[in-house]
């Protein structure tokens, strides 16, 4: 497997630690042995200098270790789980400037660990071979804490949005249209734009759209998509060409992952589409007059959809930026749901600020609560034999779970989709209600909102009475059987 050349200076700096730390020597002793400084030694052991050929032969003697062996990348069995995540090259896939963390650092700390934490670590590379876990899933992991860090919100991204509508929208309002954008598209950035591109393309009916990249680049389209739809994949688009956002992918669902940084281009186009699509000043007003209502209105949602002529899901985004940095209402999640067969309902994105909530999508293959408002509104919609296509509905729910403290004020939006998609999705966004929540949201303990008892999964859920249940509670059972052991021990060990 090939290492990268930084990756070879940690292997090299980690084996230089370990055996100057066994020998018992101090920077300062090993520089009197072999003449080299004791800043460029601690230097090598950070891995950010790897010495040259002459250098290494003195390092080697002092050390008392053949050449070839300490410039080879085999560690010893201590070391040896991080060389294999150094030589997975999973460190050059993480985005720890991102977070703060140079590798030197982190590999610095985990080398002084005792064996238990290499043991620790070689678990964590099995589990992940055992179940499969792909890259992609741990970039949008990592994309996740990443949005969750910033509270989903990037002024440099609404500053570039700003910027961006003075150069080419100064003499229009939003919401803007088709043909605004297109001629920006067309003009500015020398695209074709082609709203059927990808008719004839039985293979790709899957995407909204592809790019073609040239002289002359080319954006082709589902024709299935909506209005609102074909504004959003170009407006994103523009958030590619004027953030000159590089590496990007070029089809709206992924095909193949290549990088962290890819993914996080992906997620800033998306901002800034809907940053601009939904301006930060005239939507917070909008915001504004929903929350402050005495009772919930669901008109007024309606009517926001209508006004910037958005999705669902692009509203619902909108208001995870601006609801924690204009409200400091923070605690509060994002989920999608979709579902074809009003049987099976999948959980397809997910985001959480200030803490993990529930629900999230550590559940594997159980059937998560079928009385939340995400999943209740996608059955009514499916249900529902007259209502016509693009209709939305509005859901409020609370939501307290069961042995919890914990509630939420649920708000959830569902579309109903062209009938050759054949899925229906829902977004919704779960507000956890706290003090400071109260303070914000006028309408918390509006009356006519419905009281839900609600759980993770049905798996796991001790509620036999309820009619919505999916599966038998077997994880809940188990459980409560290992608890009644663990009591039968203690009661037998303390008598």
């Amino acid at each position: 497997m090939s290492v990268s050349q930084e990756n070879v200076k940690l292997i090299f700096g980690l084996k230089v630690r370990q055996l100057r730390i066994e020998k018992g020597l101090s920077f300062i002793q090993l520089s009197k042995l072999t003449g080299l400084s004791a800043s460029y030694l601690n230097e090598i052991e950070k891995g950010k200098k790897y010495p040259k050929i002459e250098k290494i032969n003195i390092l080697s003697d002092a050390l008392e270790i053949n050449f070839d062996d300490l410039v080879s990348l085999q560690l010893s069995k201590k070391l040896a789980p991080l060389g294999e995540l150094l030589q997975s090259n999973l460190f050059k896939e993480l985005p720890l400037e991102l977070l703060g963390i140079e590798p030197a650092h982190l590999l610095d700390l985990l080398s002084n660990a005792p064996a238990k934490l290499g043991a620790f670590i070689s678990t964590l590379i099995e589990i992940s071979r055992n179940y499969g876990l792909r890259v992609e899933s741990l970039y949008l992991n990592m994309l996740r804490s990443y949005q969750e860090m910033h509270d989903n919100y990037f002024q440099s991204l609404e500053d570039e949005v700003i910027a961006f509508k003075e150069k080419y929208l100064s003499k229009h309002t939003f919401p803007f249209s088709y043909e605004q954008l297109y001629e920006i598209l067309n003009e500015q950035f020398n695209y074709q734009v082609w709203p059927k591109g990808l008719e004839h393309h039985q293979e790709l009916k899957a995407l909204r759209s592809m790019t073609i990249q040239g002289e002359k680049p080319q954006l082709l389209m589902n024709p299935k998509l909506t209005e609102q739809q074909q504004v959003f994949t170009m407006a994103k688009e523009l958030g590619y060409q004027f953030l000159k956002l590089n590496p990007r992918p070029f089809t709206s669902s992924w095909v193949s992952v290549n990088s962290f940084e890819e993914m996080l281009n992906n997620y800033k186009a998306s901002y800034f589409a809907c940053a601009l699509l939904l301006p930060a000043k005239e939507f917070t007003d909008d915001l504004k007059s929903f929350i402050l209502q005495p009772q919930c209105n669901s008109e007024i949602i309606y009517n926001i959809l209508e006004k910037y002529r958005c999705t669902p899901e692009m509203l619902m985004h909108r208001i995870t930026n601006l609801l924690p940095k204009e409200f400091g209402v923070k605690e509060l999640f994002f989920l999608r749901f979709s579902t074809s067969d009003n049987q099976t309902f999948k959980l397809t994105k997910e985001m959480h600020l200030s803490g993990l909530h529930n629900p999230h999508g550590t559940a594997l293959d159980q059937h998560y609560c079928r009385r939340w408002a995400s999943i209740e509104i996608l059955k009514e919609l499916q249900n529902d034999n007259v209502v016509a296509e693009d209709t939305v509905r509005c859901k409020v729910q609370k939501s307290k779970y069961v042995n919890s403290d914990n509630e939420y004020l649920i708000i959830s939006l569902a579309k109903s989709s062209n009938k050759n998609i054949g899925q229906n999705s829902s977004v919704s966004i779960g507000l956890l209600i706290t003090p400071q929540m109260k303070k914000r949201i006028s309408f918390h303990n509006d009356p006519t909102i419905p009281i839900r008892i609600v759980n993770e999964t049905c798996e796991t859920c001790p509620l036999y009475d309820c009619k919505e249940r999916a599966a038998k509670p077997y994880v809940y059972e188990a459980k409560q059987q290992l608890d009644a052991m663990k009591k039968a021990v203690e009661l037998m060990v303390n008598s």
